[in-house]
């Protein structure tokens, strides 16, 4: 498993330009075994992969991950996201 920061320590998760969309929806999901900073961005790059997903905010202190989908999130495919970045998705928030 590789890591998904650069030597540099910064993340590649490509371009962080917000769009706005009238129909975005934020939802709240609780994640247990975030610790660190490499948590938040594998939890980050795995979920910004999903279809759909506009942006992913992951508070690592406080266990809640909050993504920003174009529509209804998919809540499958966004645990499964979390489950592949080795995490658990709890539930929502």
């Amino acid at each position: 498993m590789g890591s998904c920061c650069t030597p540099d320590n910064s993340c590649s998760t490509g371009t962080t330009t917000a769009v706005a969309v009238a129909d975005a929806t934020s939802t709240v999901y609780t994640v247990s075994g975030m610790t660190c900073g490499h948590c938040k961005t594998a939890i980050t790059t795995s979920v910004s992969a999903l279809e759909g997903v506009l942006s992913v905010d992951v508070d690592v202190a406080g266990g809640l991950v909050t993504v920003t989908t174009d529509g209804a999130a998919d809540d499958a495919a966004i645990a499964a996201a979390v489950d592949e970045a080795g995490y658990e998705l709890t539930g929502r928030a």
